[in-house]
């Protein structure tokens, strides 16, 4: 692994703890929570999912920072939520989503590094989840 690389990931969606769902466990064994935090981004509906894409806007994505338990483990962890973010593919098809190193502001201000994975198609075309928070916006429609 190259020490340079954060070990800490940022969640915005199915792997955040409202989610309560299999991957949450996941991340709950190989990470520790930092807290609320956020990222310039922009949310869009798809209609069956939210997803994430870059911005350079003042725009915001709120979700949670988590810190990798043990660094050594990062290949083998990080290699797991790939599979589950369809980064890992058949040959021929195009990757779901990608993994990108990302400016993550915590609640205190402060900034750090972390991996997102961002949407990996444009979704400009979507409607725009205008509060940043797919947790709340899928209540809100519930």
């Amino acid at each position: 692994m190259d020490s340079e690389k954060p070990t800490q990931l940022f969640v915005y969606s199915s792997l955040r703890k409202g989610f309560h769902q299999g991957a949450y466990q996941y991340i709950t064994q190989h990470f520790t929570p930092l807290g609320n935090a956020k990222v310039k981004g922009v949310l869009r509906d798809l209609g069956n999912q939210p997803v994430a894409n870059p911005s350079n806007e003042e725009i915001f994505i709120k979700g949670e920072l988590y810190a990798l338990h043990n660094p050594g483990d990062f290949s083998w962890v990080f290699g797991q939520l790939d599979e589950y973010e369809g980064l890992i593919t058949e040959a021929g098809e195009h990757p779901l989503y990608r993994r990108e190193i990302v400016t993550v502001q915590k609640e205190d201000g402060s900034k750090t590094d972390a991996w997102i994975y961002w949407y990996n198609k444009d979704a400009s075309n979507f409607p725009m989840i205008p509060s940043g928070d797919v947790i709340e916006y899928i209540q809100s429609k519930k």
